[in-house]
This record gives structure tokens, sequence and C-alpha cells, in this order.
């Protein structure tokens, strides 16, 4: 009885095989239907009072905060360098809106705090959708209804073409 075992021992057996995988392919994230504009994240980080909702006069405290944060020298305006240093800060990326080009109302190649503020009191008025004052964090969002491919927003076909074509002026995918 141990004569089979000791011979069983001394055969050489087969190692099972190793089997190496890596990562799962990615598969295409579901595109997003709701999205944040930069300026609304900015404008949802001015709720002074933790009550999720933004009035007027936390957006006006808000905009002069992050004014004097890059206005280090008090001088009471930004030219467009400060500005999109302000924007990168602030926004996320320098080229975010609002443009400079459109908060100078004077178009004097600086931003004063009177000019920044009156921006973005106008956008105050567009995010208040109720009409009720206050800015939720619901009037925020903006809501996809396009279909988007993988370069962003995306149409339809145009009459008379199939939908398996590539876009008119960009050359076909190799």
């Amino acid at each position: 009885m141990i004569l089979p075992l000791l011979l069983a021992a001394a055969v050489p057996q087969e190692a099972p095989p190793i089997i190496v995988s890596g990562p799962l392919p990615a598969t295409p994230q579901t595109p997003a239907t709701m999205v944040v504009e930069p300026v609304a994240m900015l404008i949802a980080t001015f709720d002074a009072d933790d009550d999720a909702m933004v009035d007027r006069s936390e957006l006006l405290s808000g905009v002069k905060t992050s004014f004097e944060a890059i206005d280090t020298g008090k001088t009471g305006t930004m030219r467009y360098i400060a500005f999109s240093d302000w924007a990168l800060r602030y926004l996320g990326d320098r080229a975010a809106l609002p443009s400079p080009y459109e908060v100078d109302r004077d178009q004097d190649d600086k931003v004063t705090l009177n000019e920044m503020q009156d921006h973005f009191s106008r956008l105050f008025a567009r995010y208040d959708r109720d009409g009720d004052k206050l800015i939720s964090r619901a009037e925020l969002v903006t809501y996809r209804t396009g279909p988007i491919g993988a370069n962003g927003p995306t149409q339809g076909p145009k009459p008379g073409e199939k939908p398996s074509q590539p876009p008119r002026g960009r050359p076909p995918r190799r």
C-alpha cells in the first residue's frame, strides 16, 4: 500500500495551467444627460448659509471674495491675464465662460468688481428660472437632449446621408 503512494509521488505531475488575465476592455460610459456649466458650479459654492440655495447677496459676496483673491494688488481691476487666472482657479479652465470680453462692458481691457458683479447678476436672472430670487441646485443643472458622440454633441444624419457615413467635412477614421 505504501509502494503505490511512493510511486505516485515520484511520478511528475503536470502543473495546473497558469491563466493570466488583464483588465476587461473599457465599456463606453452612458452619455450624461445632466451637466453643470463651470460658472454654475461656482455659483453653487457661494451658498454661505448651507441651505442649498444661493440668494443675490450670497452671489455678490462670493463674486467679491473670488475677485479679491486674484486682485492681490488691491487695484480694483483685473487685466485679462489676471481674469484668466481667476477663471482657472474658480471655473477650472482659463477658457471657461464667462470670458473677460463679455464681462468687460466698457471694453477698457480690464474687469472691475462692479463689472463682474453686474455680469453675475445677469447670470443670476438667467438661472433663477422660477423667479423666486433664489437659485437652487436644480436650476443650475443643464439637461442635454441631443445625442452625444465621442467628440461631443452630434446631429442626426443629414437628409440623403446614410447613418453609417462620417459627418461631412471630416475624413473617415482609419
